[in-house]
């Protein structure tokens, strides 16, 4: 399965919003440097979801705050 997700890095808090059935926005407190952020949110998704992170694959967008995930 594809997710799509749209990351805001250095927020006030972390959170993650479900927008549909196969879109997410997650708000990190983590800075968006050296992979911090994407590890964050990465490491929320997989959480919301109930699946090991290590299931979770980063297919596009690391550098961006567009990405797209593969979840095994």
């Amino acid at each position: 399965m594809f997710i799509k997700l749209r990351v805001h890095p250095d927020s006030k808090r972390d959170k993650v919003v479900k927008r549909n059935e196969d879109t997410y926005e997650i708000w990190t407190k983590a800075k968006p440097e050296r992979g911090l952020a994407n590890n964050a949110a990465l490491r929320q998704l997989a959480l919301s979801l109930g699946v090991d992170m290590k299931k979770i694959l980063l297919i596009k967008g690391a550098k961006s705050p567009s990405k797209i995930v593969k979840v095994l």
